[in-house]
C-alpha cells in the first residue's frame, strides 16, 4: 500500500533533488547545451558576498515568523478548543486566509499598504500612512506580519487538535488541587503538546525557507537586498541572470539547511517514543 506513494515521492522529490544536484556541477543558460563544470559553480556561489547575505535575511524571517506565530497559534488553538457552538464558527472563519492564494494576498495587502493610496491614507490614520514595503527597517516586520496572517490559521488547527487530545480528568484534578486557568495552561496544557509544538515548529521553520511568491509580490527581494532571501536569490540566478549551475548550488543549499534544522527541532522533542501523556 505505501509504494504509490514511495513512487510520488521519489517522482517529486528524490529525482528532482537529485537532477538540482547534477545541475550545481554544470554550466547551463536554461536553453543551450548542458557542459559540466565540475566545482565552478560551488566555487563562485560560495564566494558571492550575496549569499551571507542572503542566509542571514532567510534566518530573520525564519526566526521572527515563528517568535510571531507560534504564541499566537497555541493560544488561538487553546481558545477554539473548547467544545462551544460560537467557537467551531470562529475556527471556520479563521481557516479563510489559509484557503486563499499567497499571490493574491501579497497583491491584496500591497494595496493596503501603498503610502498614498493605502488603508492609512483612507482611513486619515496617521502612523498607518508609511511605506511598509518600501523602508528597509519596516520592510521585513510587514513580510513577516503577512506571512503570520496566512498561516497562523493552519498551525492553529494543528495545536487545536492536540489539545482537544488531553484528558478532561487532568484539568479536572488541576481544579480539584484549586489550580486557576493559567496555572493549567503553563503545567498541563504546555507540557503535553510538547511533541506539537515541536512539529509544528519544523512545518514552520522549513517552510520558511521557501518562501519565494509572497516575497517576490510585495517586495520583489527590497528595497535594496532587505528581503532577498535564499528562494528569491535562487530564482535571480536562474531565470534573470540565466545562470542555473549557481541557482542549483542555492536550491542544494536550502535542502541541506532544511534538513539540519528538522533534525536538530526533532533532537530537541527527545527520542520522540515517550508518553505524551507524561504521569499520566
Amino acid at each position: 500500500m505505501a509504494i504509490p506513494a514511495l513512487l510520488m515521492f521519489l517522482a517529486f522529490g528524490i529525482v528532482p533533488l537529485l537532477g538540482a544536484l547534477g545541475l550545481s556541477f554544470t554550466s547551463w543558460n536554461g536553453l543551450g547545451t548542458v557542459h559540466f563544470s565540475g566545482l565552478t559553480s560551488w566555487k563562485a556561489e560560495l564566494k558571492d558576498p550575496e549569499l551571507p547575505h542572503a542566509l542571514w535575511v532567510t534566518f530573520e524571517i525564519m526566526a521572527l515568523s515563528w517568535v510571531v506565530q507560534t504564541p499566537l497559534s497555541i493560544l488561538l488553538g487553546v481558545f477554539l478548543a473548547a467544545s462551544k457552538r460560537y467557537r467551531g464558527f470562529l475556527a471556520v472563519l479563521y481557516f479563510i486566509p489559509l484557503l486563499l492564494s499567497s499571490v493574491a494576498i501579497s497583491i491584496t495587502y500591497k494595496a493596503l499598504l501603498d503610502p498614498n493610496f493605502g488603508i492609512g491614507n483612507a482611513l486619515k490614520v496617521g502612523w498607518l500612512n508609511q511605506d511598509w514595503l518600501g523602508n528597509t527597517t519596516l520592510a521585513i516586520g510587514t513580510l513577516v506580519f503577512v506571512v503570520s496572517w496566512q498561516y497562523v490559521p493552519f498551525h492553529s488547527l494543528i495545536y487545536q487538535g492536540a489539545v482537544r487530545q488531553i484528558p478532561i480528568s487532568m484539568y479536572e484534578a488541576a481544579q480539584i488541587d484549586g489550580a486557576g486557568r493559567v496555572r493549567q495552561f503553563f503545567s498541563i496544557t504546555l507540557p503535553q503538546i510538547k511533541y506539537t509544538i515541536i512539529t509544528s515548529s519544523t512545518l514552520m521553520v522549513v517552510g520558511s525557507l521557501t518562501f519565494f511568491d509572497l516575497i517576490w509580490v510585495l517586495t520583489a527581494g527590497g528595497p535594496g537586498h532587505a528581503t532577498r532571501a535564499l528562494a528569491v536569490e535562487m530564482y535571480r540566478k536562474g531565470f534573470m541572470a540565466d545562470l542555473m549551475g549557481p541557482a542549483s548550488v542555492i536550491a542544494v543549499i536550502l535542502v541541506l539547511v532544511g534538513l539540519i534544522l528538522a533534525q536538530l527541532l526533532r533532537r530537541l522533542g527527545g527520542r520522540g517514543d515517550e508518553s505524551q501523556l507524561e504521569g499520566v
